[in-house]
């Protein structure tokens, strides 16, 4: 992805609260959300964060103030779900950011005319950013997949696929949430250690997962494979992504074909998506040690080396209930980055594809748990409390090594460097309510 205008660190907005520092949505982010008033029954309908604002695109889209082409891309944005524009594709949307950032730039002449067309986030209420026909989860961080091997198969961390192929399987859409979901504590099959026969009940081993999560824009043909070259060209943006497990669960039932109940229970995502080409400052060249074998030819690419890996930093706290009625803020857990995953979102897309399967407009990739080389970037209570055997102790005094009915989960995202703008991801919440069974 080019750097342009829109990404010019000196670029400042007429909106004041755009140009904070450390906001997560300064002008050179400009992601995109579905949004309404709270507590109204208007329609939910596509909107763009700046600052602590929201830039309602169905407005935008009557106003006049964009040229015909952008106003029927801004128009696609406008419905109850970002399927349309995602399916616009990565030039009509690319075109509608930079009229976007023109419009929003401290001295245009159209600030007068849009001000009144924005909605404080904070008066906003958020529905998911698409429909997810599909979601595909994957499993890129190495230090991740070899420490939740350890604890599983001791003898067998790393299955020796995991250096060739993308990892990944075919996730539930229709438990999917947006920030604020309350997870039901779910229920099922475990197998107690040391016995014979399974029993019944509510999960004792229940996890988070700190991912990030890739929209699908334009989508493919079915038989038509995605080239590693163009992958990029198909993806419309990021958010964050917690797919929370039910580890006791999931050791029971992943043998041969992989999770169902341990997953399907929820997902939770974050409102806004945040574009490809708001990253793009943020690139870095995806490395792997000399010593792993090279790609096979359709996951190997010029490009995709040089700037394939994505600079993201992503860190996850727990608030339990006792810490809420202390009014303690959330504790973090743990930092890393995106940049240390094993596989690139363009190799997400290309394996998915190769065989000819079809992607459509909205599908969701997850990452898998983004862990660090370092104890402190774990992306789970599973490798943090080192499956159980050392709790973590919060500041109420509590401790935890799974997690407990009351207990929200608040993952992070954001980029920063010298010499660009500060891009964040906002947030994602989760809270953990009784079984009902």
């Amino acid at each position: 992805m080019p750097l342009d205008f829109t990404h010019d660190p000196a670029r400042r907005s007429w909106l004041d609260s755009a140009n904070r520092a450390g906001g997560d949505f300064p002008i050179q982010n400009l992601p995109f959300g579905v949004f309404r008033r709270q507590g109204s029954d208007e329609p939910y309908r596509g909107g763009v964060a700046i600052g602590d604002q929201i830039v309602d695109l169905g407005s935008l889209a009557g106003s006049g103030l964009l040229n015909e082409a952008v106003a029927r891309t801004a128009a696609a944005g406008a419905a109850t779900e970002l399927n349309g524009l995602m399916a616009c594709g990565a030039t009509a949307n690319r075109a509608l950011r930079q009229q976007l950032s023109d419009l929003l730039l401290a001295g245009s002449p159209a600030a007068a005319r849009l001000a009144p067309l924005l909605v404080p986030q904070a008066e906003a209420e958020f529905a998911l950013p698409a429909r997810i026909g599909d979601y595909t989860d994957f499993y890129t961080s190495i230090y991740h997949a070899t420490a939740i091997g350890r604890l599983l198969r001791p003898d067998n961390p790393l299955l020796p696929n995991y250096k060739w192929i993308p990892i990944g399987y075919h996730g539930r859409s229709s438990s999917i949430g947006v920030s604020g979901q309350r997870v039901i504590h779910p229920s099922g099959q475990t197998l107690p250690r040391g016995a014979t026969n399974p029993v019944f009940g509510p999960s004792r081993r229940l996890d988070y997962e700190l991912e990030l999560g890739a929209f699908i824009g334009a989508g493919n043909a079915l038989g038509q494979p995605i080239a590693l070259a163009e992958a990029e060209e198909h993806l419309f943006g990021i958010c964050l992504l917690n797919d929370w497990s039910a580890r006791d669960i999931q050791a029971w039932e992943y043998q041969p074909l992989g999770p169902l109940l341990s997953k399907n229970f929820a997902t939770t995502v974050s409102p806004w998506v945040v574009t490809l080409e708001a990253l793009a400052p943020f690139r870095a060249p995806w490395e792997r040690p000399a010593t792993d074998p090279k790609p096979l030819s359709y996951l190997d690419d010029a490009g995709n080396g040089a700037h394939g890996a994505i600079d993201v930093q992503l860190e996850a706290l727990l608030q339990s209930a006792a810490m809420c009625k202390q009014n303690q803020a959330p504790q973090r857990l743990s930092q890393t980055s995106f940049r240390h995953a094993y596989w690139t979102l363009g190799q997400l897309v290309t394996h998915h594809t190769v065989n000819g399967c079809n992607l459509r407009s909205g599908d969701l990739l997850g990452t898998g748990t983004q862990s660090g080389p370092a104890p402190g970037e774990a992306g789970s209570l599973m490798e943090l409390s080192v499956g159980g055997t050392q709790p973590l102790r919060l500041s109420s005094g509590e401790t935890r090594t799974f997690l407990e009915d009351g207990d929200t989960i608040i993952l992070r995202g954001w980029c920063e460097k010298p010499g660009a703008a500060r891009i964040g991801l906002g947030e994602v919440r989760g809270q953990i309510c009784a079984a009902t069974a």
